[in-house]
């Protein structure tokens, strides 16, 4: 056990290794993790100046990624700076209340996420398969609606977190093997039964993740169909083209969820180092990937970028 100070078995600081395995190569791989950072936080930055000033992207599918990158930024900011320290600094020390925070918020703006990831396949159902009543569905007070209802999701479900966390005795160590504070990797740390943690965790997992992509799933089923059933090639060309960039932000972010997800629970077999280094391919790579598979993919967003960038003509 550390010889840090501990007040009635909650340690006053954790100590983060990092990557397990592969700690003299912290430096190196500091350099593309803060890279992606960097252009994560650049991409939707952008994205969001685009689109506030354009009043012709003021559409649902837009406003929802607005909402989808700002959860993406906060998500990444909440890990990467501390990150990167350990890395350049040797900076392993997070406080026990930092690190709740932390768990919180990447928890639930993960969930806020997926949510507004739902939301935009909502948008391509009612926009293929219900084109004639898609702004009346989808008015601007629908649509915050929606958004508030995953906000509130997100904050609801995993609030209990840090209280379920505070609640354990850490009489083993308090030392996390991994890059940042993660709810599994926090309670496997306690010297306390934790089997109802497990089953909180695992529940609001599927009522976050698991229930998001199965309705998304749903909802490519009905476009799918309805697309097959337009009468003409260009025409089933043109509506899969409206879902190419989504479904591109699916893949993106659920493929190293779910494998983060089952690795740490079921996993066991599976090295460390492999799944922490997944586990923040998580956090870093959909917020990277969405402001460019949006702005290359949709016409109007790349054609506003390049009007930006160009020369203005004397």
């Amino acid at each position: 056990m550390s010889g840090l100070n501990w007040t009635n078995l909650h340690p006053a600081t954790f100590i983060l290794i990092g990557i397990p395995g592969l700690e003299t190569l912290h430096i190196w791989i500091s350099i593309p993790f803060c890279f992606v950072y960097m252009l994560a936080l650049l991409g939707n930055l952008s994205l969001l100046f685009i689109i506030k000033t354009d009043p012709r992207l003021h559409k649902p599918m837009y406003l929802f990624f607005c909402m989808l990158a700002a959860a993406d930024m906060i998500i990444c900011t909440t890990a990467m700076p501390k990150l990167l320290s350990l890395f350049w600094f040797k900076d392993r020390e997070i406080s026990f209340k930092a690190c709740l925070t932390q768990v919180f918020l990447i928890h639930s703006m993960s969930s806020m996420a997926s949510g507004f990831i739902l939301a935009m396949a909502f948008d391509r159902y009612v926009a293929i398969c219900k084109p004639l009543r898609h702004s009346t569905i989808l008015t601007h007070k629908v649509i915050i609606g929606i958004g508030l209802a995953v906000v509130l999701r997100g904050a609801v479900f995993f609030s209990p977190y840090p209280f379920l966390l505070k609640g354990l005795p850490y009489c083993r160590t308090n030392i996390i093997s991994h890059t940042y504070c993660e709810f599994m990797a926090l309670i496997k740390l306690a010297c306390a039964p934790i089997r109802v943690r497990r089953v909180y965790s695992l529940t609001v997992a599927f009522l976050t993740g698991g229930l998001d992509f199965m309705l998304i799933i749903c909802s490519y089923v009905f476009i799918l169909y309805a697309v097959f059933c337009l009468p003409s090639k260009a025409a089933r060309l043109k509506a899969l083209g409206t879902c190419g960039s989504h479904a591109c932000a699916i893949l993106a972010g659920y493929t190293p969820a779910f494998f983060s997800f089952l690795t740490h629970r079921f996993g066991h077999h599976v090295p460390p180092h492999v799944h922490i280094f997944v586990a923040n391919i998580y956090l870093l790579v959909p917020p990277m990937l969405n402001p460019i598979i949006y702005g290359v993919m949709t016409r109007r967003i790349r054609e506003r970028f390049l009007q930006i960038l160009s020369p203005p003509k004397l």
